[in-house]
């Protein structure tokens, strides 16, 4: 989902993603990203550029497309032309045609049970207006096809650019907006469509006035096959849906590369336009300017992870400049425009809350070829509202050399934001140990506070020191803000209140405590909207009582699962009282949003008002106002099940141990109507993904909650329930290091016993087969795959690893959580890696990956080198290059190919299980079920340690480069 990026507003989906523009302790907003059901593609993800051969291929969805059953063509409309379901010995048998499954150059699809659900229409998006009284519903289309993603694109400094929309590649889209009014009783009036602009229009950005009577978006046409246009900015009254072009000159077009446009005050908006005066873009040379050269004679340590998609050459860097460049206008609703400030790479623009000045971002040349634009030097003014230049805050260098030590973050000034609860005051956070996590020093980090034109003289203002790294800020007034900081490596986080308006009042630690602990997690503060459009912390009074309160929402962790609460909490005495809480009976219910903060002054607890989300294993998500003191709530929506042929599929979250005594847990899906007693066990799907942990007890706590309902995104391992599986959701692989040890010292073993308690469970349940359990994953999950059926060959049949990384040589500067460099764990790289552990897999592996992976260490070669590796060795192995997918699969073709592809798999060497490989550990898999012994040729060392995620150090600078995916 697309939003701009400055909008106060609330947008989620009713499938279980929710985005809200919040207060955080980072920034003035952010947006928060629950669970979803149809999953939602990264406009980050990417495709490579296309030759006309590929690309014509790549256009008939007729041509490409065949039912699994019988090959038959599917129509243009995207129906099936196979009638009914096709039967797992049906669909054996059309498999055994080894040289036809291994020859076909055509997209398939999956048997009908599971094509039904990936092509269920997918329910809207909603979003409400800034005073909670109007709802858009903004609809969304199917699965892309394939030739949105063959466009054309250049790969540039970590980002992937659509040429002829001067946006980035593959942005998902709204086809449509209505609005819908919120009556006083809780239910919703007639909708009132947006209208005005042509038919097949893609929405994308869209955004509230402060005032909420106009919505901004963007709107782009498919020209061909292979393009489409640029993006113009539009404006609709919410009050008729009447909809119109922002500006009257047809040749103003968005740029959308970084930011894109952002209201400043009820009428007009600051809009990142494609200058008028830009022309083609740079012509690659015949003949180079010069060799290639990067030289380090002045011997720096400068290590980084292993970055995609970075600039190469001169010319990069003029094409670079020539889509990432903006001339920034200021347009009015009555049509006035107005050009402000020169060209440049602008990456933000945000208003202060009084609309009188506005905090430009932006980067600047000398670029680098070894980091990608985030990294780039930046600089950060003040201008005012209208365009004049104020003051520059900083101009920071080019960060080449940002360790790889997670906590570590960028010299210089950064987080800079206004404060939410001022008029127009900035706050900012300078680290005080060069940026490098392993320099001890006291502070690490102080934040500081300046008007934006500061008398002469007057310098910034020490608001508070931290021990830890910086966290963030929520505001509320000058006698109450919160400071959050945190350490990774210790995995301690700490909450300060402090007063900022006050010297005198010493600042007190709230909350100290492990971010691991989700027991002793006491929630998050709610935040309310002011009328300037921001968010402060939501202070709740009671009558006739004196004190400070705030709401703490909360996940509610507990051994039996979560149950959310809301909790009014007294800031001062430290006192809590639970004002609401989940069903935990039957249902998972959530507090999604505060709706009645439009109005200035504590809220009256008996005037609250909140939006929950109600689900439970069979019944989809909905969403209903809650207001005090009756606790009444009105239900608004009635979206149907997605998948009513899965609606009553069976659900339970189990526990187990691993043999060293921790505690695990999984949720383990059966399908509909199963009975083990009388049906015998089935063939299971275990999917998964490890997690590192720095305590036993943390790792065995549970997380999540058995009354969740069953979201199924398109390559979710749920879809085979639909094939009569059971499947292992999640069950926990912790990788643990207690104290100074270090986690991935010991990862064979334990990711060995977790696997082998997992299987034991469902074994001992009667509701799996010991012979026909399959294992596998995504990104780090496929890591994990691959180091299962090399070191616990007794535990599974088959297996199936999408988009991994198999070489840990390859990353040789640190990977997932692991910050340590090759050369100072080289036998732990070496342990770790399956690649060199190839010779070891008897069991038959598909592997899948997309040509175009941009994720930060999972680049395609992994899968190739780790294919012929295999290949070498004779093993039973099968290897999908999926065509302009990025690490996330986006296009319909490609999502139904890999769901064949692993439909097949599972059938032929789960089901059938015909591979008549490894015929002595077969033969005494359930002698080693349950003894606990791992395979002799694992030889797990001493352990030593932990790290962050794949592609980002935490507290970096910048925006969104590469996706922040683990690998």
């Amino acid at each position: 989902m697309s939003t701009g990026c400055s909008t106060k507003s609330t947008i989620f989906s009713p499938s279980r993603l929710l985005t809200l523009s919040l207060s955080s302790p980072s920034t003035t907003h952010r947006f928060v990203s629950l669970s979803h059901l149809r999953p939602r593609r990264s406009p980050y993800d990417s495709v490579r550029s296309i030759r006309t051969s590929t690309a014509v291929m790549a256009t008939s969805r007729l041509r490409n497309l065949v039912p699994a059953n019988n090959f038959a063509s599917e129509d243009a409309s995207g129906g099936g032309a196979s009638k009914g379901s096709v039967s797992s010995t049906a669909a054996t048998t059309a498999l055994d045609d080894e040289e036809d499954a291994t020859l076909a150059v055509r997209y398939r699809l999956p048997p009908q049970e599971i094509k039904d659900i990936v092509d269920a229409p997918p329910l809207p998006a909603l979003s409400f207006s800034p005073y909670r009284d109007k709802i858009l519903f903004l609809k969304r289309r199917a699965l892309p096809p394939l030739t949105e993603l063959a466009r054309p694109e250049e790969k540039l400094a970590g980002v992937r650019i659509d040429g002829k929309c001067n946006t980035r590649t593959r942005m998902s889209f709204y086809s449509g907006i209505g609005i819908h009014q919120l009556l006083p009783d809780g239910t919703l009036g007639p909708e009132i469509e947006v209208r005005g602009f042509p038919d097949g229009a893609k929405i994308n950005f869209v955004t509230w006035s402060p005032d909420g009577r106009h919505l901004a978006f963007t709107i782009r046409f498919d020209e061909g096959e292979t393009s489409t246009s640029k993006l113009r900015v539009w404006v609709a009254q919410v009050e008729t849906g009447i909809a119109r072009p922002l500006f009257k000159c047809e040749e103003i077009f968005l740029n959308a590369m970084f930011d894109n446009f952002v209201w400043v005050n009820d009428s007009s908006l600051v809009v990142c336009t494609i200058p008028q005066s830009r022309g083609d873009p740079p012509k690659k040379p015949l003949v180079p300017f010069g060799p290639k050269i990067q030289s380090n004679e002045q011997k720096n340590t400068i290590q980084v992870r292993t970055f995609q998609d970075l600039l190469k050459d001169e010319y990069d860097e003029d094409l670079f400049d020539y889509y990432t460049t903006s001339q920034l206008v200021l347009a009015s609703l009555d049509g006035a425009v107005k050009e402000i400030g020169p060209p440049a790479v602008y990456t933000s623009m945000n208003p202060s809350p009084d609309q009188k000045y506005l905090l430009i971002s932006s980067i600047h040349r000398p670029y680098s070829f070894i980091v990608p634009c985030g990294r780039f030097p930046k600089k950060v003014d003040v201008w005012t509202a209208d365009g004049k230049f104020v003051r520059e805050l900083c101009d920071l260098p080019l960060a080449e050399d940002i360790p790889i030590a997670f906590s570590s973050v960028r010299k210089g000034k950064r987080s800079i934001n206004w404060r939410a609860d001022k008029p127009s005051t900035l706050y900012w956070v300078e680290t005080q140990d060069e940026g490098d996590a392993k320099v001890e020093v006291s502070p690490r980090d102080i934040i500081y506070t300046q008007p934006a034109e500061p008398l002469e003289g007057e310098g910034p203002t020490v608001l508070h020191k931290v021990d830890l790294r910086y966290g963030g800020i929520s505001w509320s007034d000058d006698s109450l803000a919160l400071v959050y900081e945190s350490w990774y490596k210790t995995r301690r986080t700490r909450t300060w209140v402090i007063s900022p308006g006050s010297n005198d009042v010493s600042p007190r630690v709230l909350f100290d405590r492990s971010s691991e602990d989700v027991y002793s997690d006491p929630g998050s503060p709610m935040l309310r909207r002011t009328p300037a459009g921001t968010y402060v912390l939501a202070k709740v009074k009671k009558e006739n009582e004196e004190g400070t309160y705030l709401l703490l929402n909360g996940n509610g962790a507990t051994p039996e699962g979560n149950i959310p609460f809301l909790d009014l909490f007294d800031i001062n005495t430290g006192n809590k009282e639970r004002i609401w809480k989940s069903d935990k009976e039957k249902y998972y219910e959530t507090v999604v949003a505060l709706m009645s903060d439009e109005k200035e002054g504590d809220l009256p607890i008996d005037h609250l008002k909140i939006l929950t989300s109600k689900e439970s294993k069979t019944e989809n998500t909905q969403y209903s106002i809650l207001s005090w003191p009756e606790k009444k709530a009105v239900q608004i929506t009635d979206f149907p099940h997605p998948y009513p042929q899965l609606a009553s599929l069976q659900k339970e979250l189990v526990k187990y141990q691993r043999k060293d005594g921790v505690q695990l847990t999984a949720t383990l899906y059966l399908p509909p109507g199963f009975d083990p007693s009388r049906d015998g066990p089935l063939p299971c799907l275990f999917w998964s993904y490890p997690g590192e942990f720095k305590s036993k007890d943390a790792a065995g706590q549970v997380r999540g909650s058995p009354n969740e309902f069953a979201g199924i995104g398109p390559t979710s391992a749920l879809l085979w329930l639909a094939r009569r599986f059971a499947i292992l959701s999640g069950p926990t692989i912790p990788i643990i290091g207690e104290g100074d040890a270090e986690a991935n010292d010991s990862y064979v073993e334990q990711l060995v016993a977790s696997a082998e308690a997992a299987v034991e469970e469902v074994v001992r349940r009667g509701v799996a087969h010991p012979d026909k359990i399959a294992v596998g994953g995504h990104s780090y999950g496929a890591f994990m795959t691959a180091n299962l059926l090399a070191h616990a060959p007794h535990l599974f049949s088959c297996g199936i690893a999408r988009s991994g990384a198999y070489n840990r040589t390859l990353t040789p500067f640190g990977f997932q959580n692991e910050d340590r460099t090759l050369w100072e764990a080289t036998s732990t790289y070496v342990e770790m890696s399956p690649f060199l552990s190839a010779n070891k897999i008897k069991k038959p592996i598909l592997l899948i990956h997309g040509e175009e992976d941009n994720n930060s260490g999972t680049l395609t070669m992994q899968s190739d080198r780790f294919f012929n590796a295999l290949k070498g060795h004779g093993a039973l192995s099968r290897l999908v290059i999926l065509p302009f997918e990025s690490h996330g699969y986006a296009a319909r073709e490609s999502i139904m190919h890999v769901l064949w592809e692993s439909d097949r798999w599972l059938q032929k060497y789960c089901v059938s299980d015909t591979s008549n490989v490894n015929a002595d550990s077969d033969a005494s898999k359930k002698e080693n079920l349950g003894t606990g012994s791992t395979d002799s040729e694992s030889k797990p060392v001493a352990a030593r340690g932990g790290g962050g995620p794949e592609a980002s150090n935490s507290g970096h600078e910048g925006f969104d480069l590469l996706p922040i995916i683990n690998c």
